[in-house]
């Protein structure tokens, strides 16, 4: 068991299919992987700006993004945020994850995730009778389906508070100097934050691309920035045993090498779905390339259990599966007494509570999957709180930087991300 920045991993699971001696014997090859990191000589060395990024977040900073929060409450009811991919899934992970705090924050809805109509109406729907703003998050501003749903809502924006109204209203996040998403913001006198040309936008959460919406939303950013320095500390050397994001690459990587070409991540807790969804982008666009990578796909249990159980349990033995769990999350919530209504047998659970239940449904669930054939990671937290998520999230980054590199892929492009927007724009008629 290693534990690092309030973040516990448990490999007890892996032990059966990966002997340590071969996990120690990648150790040279993944300090080889951290000295590329540090020294900026792997590839993709020009989008390394998230290494080091939760020590340099300085006070101006997160200032600054608490000042657009206060704005925001000031006249808002709710805040579209209005991106794609990593221009969206750090904030959405982290809010859902967190306990909601009411009236510290103003709602936040997203819309541009997609190009279906119905998303984007319910959206529209929501808003219909409150006062809001839109953060829109763009490095280029000419992504289609963010930059479409954006046109929708500043007309929307303009129909009720005029053009000087709406200008007030709209937060840009985008490039310092270049496209079309900053040349507008610049006419219209928005306000604006700035994406570092250093950082993609899958590793973009703890820029203002995340921060921003988060603290509008009431998010404590300061924790979560707090937790991810703390692990990025942990993270520092180029050890293997005793860093969290290097052992996690490794074992992941070596059991891939065995076969094991799936990685299932695994949760207890609904919150964090939509970080595992995160998570889901931030590997497969760094790894899924020439033909290689893990596959990550996603499950929520209990409930998942009832529909992919069967396969997970007895299915094709490709699976390694890693576990995201909080040991408490609502303590006080428990089963209760109900004398003389005993029918479904399950009174011995009375006055036990949630997730008690919860945390022994996820170890009997390892252990049956650890026999069934499936090794197993376990990644968990006492609680999730702002810290442990942003240790959370630094730690996956870090890993993924070295699970790539082991590879021999550059883990920072997305150069198969291109082809379905090719073929869109050929038969929706572009301009050449």
């Amino acid at each position: 068991m290693l534990e690092a920045a309030g973040v516990r991993l448990d490999l007890t699971g892996t032990e059966p299919f990966l002997p340590a001696a071969q996990l120690d014997a990648l150790a040279p090859r993944v300090a080889e992987a951290a000295r590329g990191l540090a020294t900026g000589t792997c590839a993709g060395n020009e989008f390394l700006g998230w290494l080091d990024l939760p020590s340099r977040i300085d006070e101006a900073a997160l200032a600054a993004c608490e000042a657009a929060a206060a704005r925001a409450r000031a006249d808002a009811e709710a805040c579209v945020v209005v991106g794609i991919g990593g221009s969206y899934l750090g904030a959405r992970a982290v809010l859902d994850a967190l306990p909601p705090v009411p009236g510290d924050g103003v709602p936040l809805l997203f819309a541009g995730t997609g190009l279906c109509a119905a998303g984007l109406d319910r959206v529209l729907a929501t808003i219909a009778d409150r006062d809001f703003r839109v953060c829109v998050i763009s490095k280029s501003g000419t992504t289609v389906e963010p930059a479409v749903a954006f046109r929708v809502l500043r007309q929307e924006l303009r129909r009720r508070y005029g053009d000087k109204g709406a200008a007030a209203r709209i937060t840009a996040v985008t490039d310092a100097q270049r496209g079309a998403l900053r040349q507008l913001a610049t006419t219209e006198g928005w306000e604006t934050f700035v994406v570092p040309d250093d950082i993609g936008g899958r590793f973009s959460v703890l820029t203002p691309v995340g921060l921003v919406p988060l603290a509008i939303a009431g998010v404590d950013v300061r924790g979560l920035v707090a937790g991810a320095r703390a692990m990025q500390e942990a993270c520092a050397g180029e050890g293997l045993r005793d860093n969290p994001a290097h052992l996690y690459a490794a074992v992941r990587y070596q059991l891939y090498t065995q076969g094991f070409t799936t990685e299932v991540m695994s949760s207890f807790h609904s919150g964090l779905h939509n970080l595992q969804e995160w998570w889901k982008q931030l590997f497969g666009e760094s790894e899924g390339k020439q033909g290689q990578g893990i596959f990550p796909a996603s499950t929520v249990f209990t409930t998942d259990l009832h529909s992919l159980g069967q396969y997970l349990q007895d299915g094709r033995r490709c699976l390694q599966e890693t576990f995201l769990c909080a040991r408490h999350t609502v303590p006080g919530l428990v089963v209760p007494s109900d004398p003389g209504a005993d029918a479904d047998g399950l009174g011995y659970l009375a006055g036990r509570s949630f997730d008690e239940i919860n945390w022994i449904a996820f170890e009997a669930t390892r252990q049956a999957h650890i026999q069934g054939g499936v090794p197993c990671q376990a990644l968990s937290v006492d609680a999730v709180t702002p810290r442990t998520v942003g240790a959370l999230l630094y730690m996956f980054e870090k890993a993924v930087g070295i699970g790539g590199l082991l590879l021999g892929l550059n883990p920072f492009d997305q150069p198969g991300v291109e082809a379905y927007k090719l073929e869109m724009f050929k038969r929706l008629g572009r301009p050449a």
